[in-house]
């Protein structure tokens, strides 16, 4: 990860002076046509060494008028897909949000640089598709700069429908918004925190699985949670210089991300944001009040920090896109009252896949804290009542890569 070509890519996107979703889209120097037409060019530059892996493509439609859409726009996703050598059906999504706005939402002309929110997000996309474009991958990786998220995520529903459509299995989604900045409100500083958020109870939970979830518990064990403990374990260390916060929540209070058209269609999915945000500097009209600057300016992001936030999500990706996927059909048998636990899931069809692991812990624990070997199964009995403690499965490959944790559900 290059802290150079970030902020150039982050001063590139604020000089292009307004990205609001309503701006002009046929000016080749300023509004969100000339971003989409810049990210586009960048993303097919990558793809072009990659290869044949990846390809690189605008994604557009109509939007009617609705809220915040006066009349209809096109609003267009800057997609590039990384395919998958070995399992290619399954999907890793990561995304940053290109289009910006000022104090006034339906402000389409007005300077809004959007430096942090979300140029931020997008240097950190462009990053990542960058430098794996040239390496192989077992699952698929799409990188994704979508617009319309400040007037109501209307890129990340589209990018999501059009993934529901083709029959993907996204296993897992990030989005970054807001990440350019360790410095607070206050002045203080906290350069080695990303917070993710991760929420509990599903967001697309029906009533039937409500029902279930009332039964035998799990509200800290959604696959969106199972997702984000990965994260950590995986990327909170030395080589990406990082802390890694997670919170119990879906997002922020009065806030929403592009994560959330992806958590509505059953997808575990999380958004990555700065530790302590400064919202003079994000949906602000760029001005000086007394004698305090206002507005979401590139001096006020930090280059270093969205690196390494950039190599957080590399950490994440890659060993998602590496390891086995998450394991399908997990279960805990039920028919019959017993002191131990039988739990049941279905094969993965990796080609190195070598055998499954049960993790449990306490209920009141927030962490997996035990791992019983169980083989390359598809059944297991433990000694331990289901009563008791929470269970899990997760996959392991030959080169010792674990998947996230499966959380079984009753089966009788």
């Amino acid at each position: 990860m290059d802290p150079a070509r970030v902020e150039a890519t982050v001063r590139k996107l604020v000089s292009f002076g307004t990205r609001h979703t309503l701006s002009v889209q046929d000016d080749p120097a300023r509004g969100i046509g000339a971003a989409r037409d810049w990210l586009l060019s960048e993303l097919r530059s990558y793809a072009a060494v990659s290869g044949g892996r990846m390809t690189a493509e605008l994604q557009s439609y109509v939007q009617e008028p609705a809220s915040r859409i006066p009349v209809a726009t096109k609003i267009t996703n800057v997609v590039a897909t990384l395919r998958g050598s070995v399992t290619p059906e399954r999907v890793y999504v990561v995304s940053g949000h290109y289009d910006s706005r000022v104090t006034d939402v339906m402000d389409a002309t007005s300077d809004a640089p959007g430096a942090d929110d979300d140029a931020s997000g997008v240097a950190v996309v462009l990053e990542l598709a960058r430098v794996m474009a040239k390496r192989r991958t077992a699952a698929t990786i799409v990188f994704a700069a979508v617009a319309g998220e400040e007037q109501g995520l209307y890129g990340s529903t589209h990018l999501a429908e059009q993934l529901k459509a083709a029959g993907a299995d996204v296993q897992g989604m990030f989005t970054n918004d807001i990440v350019g900045s360790s410095t607070a409100d206050d002045g203080t500083k906290d350069p080695y925190t990303v917070r993710l958020f991760a929420e509990g109870v599903p967001t697309s939970e029906t009533p039937e699985q409500a029902a279930i979830r009332r039964s035998v518990g799990g509200e800290n064990d959604s696959a969106t949670r199972q997702l984000a403990r990965f994260v950590r374990d995986v990327a909170d260390n030395d080589a990406t210089g990082m802390h890694v916060r997670m919170i119990y929540r879906r997002d922020r209070y009065l806030r929403g991300g592009d994560h959330i058209p992806f958590l509505e269609r059953a997808w575990p999915a999380a958004r990555f944001t700065e530790p302590a945000e400064d919202f003079a500097h994000q949906h602000q009209d760029v001005r000086v009040e007394d004698g305090k600057q206002y507005g979401d300016l590139p001096r006020f992001c930090d280059f270093g920090y969205i690196t390494r936030v950039a190599r957080v999500n590399a950490a994440a990706l890659w060993t998602l896109a590496q390891a086995p996927g998450t394991p399908a059909g997990a279960k805990i048998l039920t028919s019959a009252l017993t002191n131990s636990t039988q739990l049941v899931w279905t094969r993965g069809t990796e080609p190195d896949l070598a055998c499954y692991e049960i993790v449990w812990r306490e209920t009141t624990a927030p962490e997996w804290t035990h791992v019983i070997p169980a083989g390359d199964v598809t059944a297991f009995e433990v000694d331990l009542s289901k009563d008791n403690v929470f269970f899990g499965v997760r996959a392991v490959n030959t080169k010792g890569l674990r998947s996230p944790v499966a959380f079984p559900l009753p089966q009788s």
